[in-house]
């Protein structure tokens, strides 16, 4: 009778050979859009030189004084970025955090605006806030002279905006270390009649310290990335970083310079991998551990300081998109802002403009179309990483991790250098067409789906699948009806998030774009670098408001999403 029962049993239930091939598809697309790309992108780095000299190509390339400029450029800027992300992000967590603010949502909402505003037109903003025909600055007498360089065209420019960006992403780390605190802590220290800035200094300070380290590792790590500040405040000041480097050689060099682009890509990825691993140790090493208990809510209201902060948030984030709006309602540069200049001339002619409209339209398309392919995929990887955790998955979460770690202009390179040539059995070229740029998406952009999927899946309960497979329920069928719908708030919010951070791209699309499929980012910056700046703040306007619409559905939505999701809902 026990027996009869188990072969019941193992009738009953499914083979493992569908969550096999499973993971056999989802290595093999992991593989095409991301392995194969860096794999190709690093070994062109090791190429011997012109006289066979192992490593020629590399050490040639280090040794040039373009390479070493660009390199000290980089590290200058990034590291006088990051000074300004610590100082600003980690004032901005202890005031948000550790005071009774009436309007904490909003000023959350504002302090990560310039994570959610594409860099490019943060960067045009702030460009238009201090040029000498500044529509706000002018008026009162504070803009530069007529004539005058701008005086972000410098390596102080490029870290003040490039640190005002990135300060988000150390708010966010100290911010989560602040939520952590116990309560009982501080209301030890008050009782034991500490003052309350000495409890800040000497108390939370240095346990949220490993915080802050990451958090200035983190926006490290995005500011040797950064494209669009660079590009759009560098090139114009002849201040070379490794991201315009490798843009400007590609652009003169075409892909004969593989590489050397391969070996300043090399670079970037080195110092990203450095200051990730340094990260890591920082959270493992020197975390402070804390008693469990609840945690600490604010109790003390300082209107004083909230009045403050909302002064110092509204300069950081709108002021310079007000700068940007202002400047797209003039009918040229150099017209003074007033009743009788205001006009949509510039609005109407970026719209009536074909190649404008076929840049909304591509970015649209590109943006839906990875957001949709990234949840398809990271919905069955979700669930077969929940369930069967085994070298190969852990693998791969890696590989999928790398192009989001990763500079996005190593990203496009790996891309060009894999796909130039026709691909095997078809012997058709995806270059210069925009498949390769729904590649390098869904290999940027997948993490920011599979994260909150992946979160989702860890709080699901596993017996339901089990009752499910032991009752004879296929694989498919348990992916749909049981995983899928208590994780599909998540993927929805994590595809929200792709097409916001897709719509206006840069750094992909500016190596990547070909006549015919240009994109928003790519239309920003090639009408600025043309001079037409009124146009190019009109189609950044425009983009902006997109970007905006999204992040208030997202927000609409967020009592149906798990706590996190949406950096700026608390």
């Amino acid at each position: 009778m026990r027996n009869t029962a188990w072969g019941k049993t193992r009738k009953a239930m499914p083979v493992w050979g569908g969550e096999h091939l499973l993971v056999s598809l989802l290595v093999l697309y992991v593989a095409a859009t991301t392995l194969w790309p860096l794999a190709r992108l690093f070994a062109s780095a090791f190429q011997p030189g012109e006289d066979g000299t192992p490593l020629g190509l590399m050490l040639a390339t280090l040794s040039s004084r373009s390479t070493l400029r660009a390199l000290c450029g980089t590290l200058q800027t990034a590291l006088l970025s990051v000074v300004v992300s610590t100082l600003i992000g980690v004032a901005l967590a202890f005031a948000v955090s550790l005071l009774k603010l009436r309007t904490r949502a909003a000023l959350t909402f504002l302090i990560l605006m310039p994570l959610i505003v594409p860099s490019q037109t943060m960067a045009l903003a702030w460009i238009e806030l201090f040029g000498a025909q500044s529509p706000i600055l002018k008026p009162l007498g504070l803009a530069a002279a007529p004539g005058s360089t701008n005086p972000l065209y410098s390596v102080g420019g490029i870290a003040l905006v490039m640190g005002i960006e990135h300060m988000p992403l150390v708010f966010i780390a100290v911010r989560a270390a602040l939520r952590a605190l116990p309560s009982d802590l501080i209301e030890a220290a008050r009782i034991l009649g500490i003052p309350p800035r000495r409890i800040g200094t000497g108390i939370v300070l240095p346990i949220v310290m490993p915080s802050v380290l990451a958090g200035s590792l983190i926006a490290f790590t995005a500011a040797i990335g950064n494209f669009g500040v660079p590009a759009l405040l560098g090139i114009p000041g002849r201040i070379s970083v490794l991201t315009t480097l490798i843009y400007q050689r590609l652009n003169g060099f075409g892909p004969a310079a593989a590489g050397q682009v391969a070996t300043l890509a090399l670079v970037l990825t080195a110092m990203a991998a450095i200051a990730i691993v340094m990260r890591n140790v920082v959270a493992t090493r020197l975390a402070v551990p804390l008693p469990a208990g609840a945690p600490f809510v604010a109790r003390r209201s300082a209107p004083v300081i909230e009045i403050l902060i909302w002064i110092l948030v509204l300069i950081l984030s709108l002021v310079p998109l007000a700068a940007l709006t202002m400047t797209a309602f003039l009918p040229a540069i150099g017209v003074a802002f007033g009743p009788d200049t205001i006009s949509l001339d510039q609005f109407h002619a970026v719209l009536d403009n074909q190649t404008v409209r076929r840049a909304f339209a591509n970015s649209l398309l590109l943006a839906l179309i990875t957001a949709a392919i990234s949840m398809l995929v990271a919905v069955p990887l979700a669930f077969v990483s929940r369930r069967r955790q085994n070298p190969v998955l852990r693998l791969l979460d890696i590989i999928i991790e790398a192009p989001w770690v990763v500079p996005g202009t190593v990203v496009a390179l790996g891309m060009i250098l894999a796909f130039l040539k026709p691909l095997p059995l078809v012997g058709i070229s995806i270059y210069g067409t925009m498949m390769i740029l729904v590649i390098a998406y869904l290999a940027r952009f997948l993490p920011l789906v599979l994260r909150p999927v992946a979160a989702a899946a860890q709080s699901a309960d596993p017996s339901l699948d089990e009752v499910a497979r032991v009752t004879g329920a296929g694989l498919l069928r348990r992916i749909l009806a049981i995983f899928l719908p208590g994780v599909l708030p998540a993927a929805a919010a994590g595809a929200i998030l792709v097409v916001m951070t897709a719509l206006n791209e840069l750094t992909l699309s500016a190596l990547l774009w070909s006549s015919g499929n240009e994109t928003i980012g790519v239309m920003i910056f090639a009408l600025q670098y043309e001079g037409n700046s009124t146009a190019a703040a009109a189609v950044a306007v425009l983009s902006t408001l997109l970007v905006l619409i999204l992040a208030a559905i997202a927000t609409a939505a967020a009592h149906r999403l798990p706590r996190g999701t949406l950096p700026w809902v608390d």
